[in-house]
C-alpha cells in the first residue's frame, strides 16, 4: 500500500470519528461508518488491504 493510499484511509478514519464526535451521524449508520473507519485505520497501520489481492491492485511502487 502506498503513502497516498495511507494518508488519503486516515483522513478519511478521522474524519468520520468527528463526524461521530459532532453527531453529525447517528444510529445504525455511524456504527457502520465507525466500523469502515476503523478498518481504514488498520489497514493503513499495517500498510496492506486483503481486498486488493483478489483484484490485483497495487498502490505502491514495485522496486525493480
Amino acid at each position: 500500500m502506498g503513502n497516498t493510499d495511507k494518508g488519503i484511509r486516515i483522513v478519511f478514519a478521522i474524519a468520520i470519528a468527528l463526524l461521530y464526535y459532532f453527531n453529525s451521524i447517528e444510529g445504525t449508520l455511524a456504527y457502520i461508518l465507525l466500523g469502515v473507519a476503523a478498518v481504514f485505520l488498520l489497514t493503513s497501520l499495517i500498510s496492506f488491504c486483503p481486498l486488493y489481492v483478489p483484484f490485483g491492485i497495487r498502490t505502491c511502487k514495485v522496486k525493480k
